[in-house]
């Protein structure tokens, strides 16, 4: 199993590391290793520190630059809605079209 941050790209198509999913990342390693998943690579477990480390997740999503690029543009809400946790049972996977749909 793997799980990647993959991060975005600023405006010149050079890699713009994501520090939201880094820590969504993390999360998810959280849970699936609590689920006795592994073993971890030392970048998993690094995504897991930094997620285990991070105690106001909100605050500091919203203060990374992807959570500022969204308030900047009238998102706020947005960076609320990714921040809560398990608040839903269902993952949403891209169809062939390039939708999202329910897994």
């Amino acid at each position: 199993m793997a799980v990647i941050a993959a991060g975005e790209q600023w405006p010149d198509g050079s890699l713009r590391p994501a520090l939201e999913d880094l820590l969504g990342a993390g999360a998810l390693i959280c849970d699936l290793h609590a689920q006795g998943a592994g073993p971890m690579s030392v970048e998993a477990a690094a995504a897991k520190a930094a997620y285990e480390g991070t105690a106001d997740l909100r605050r500091v999503v919203a203060g990374c630059a992807s959570g500022r690029e969204l308030a900047a543009t009238g998102f706020v809400e947005d960076v609320a809605i990714a921040t809560e946790e398990d608040v839903s049972t269902v993952v949403s996977v891209r169809d062939g079209d390039g939708a999202f749909a329910p897994g």
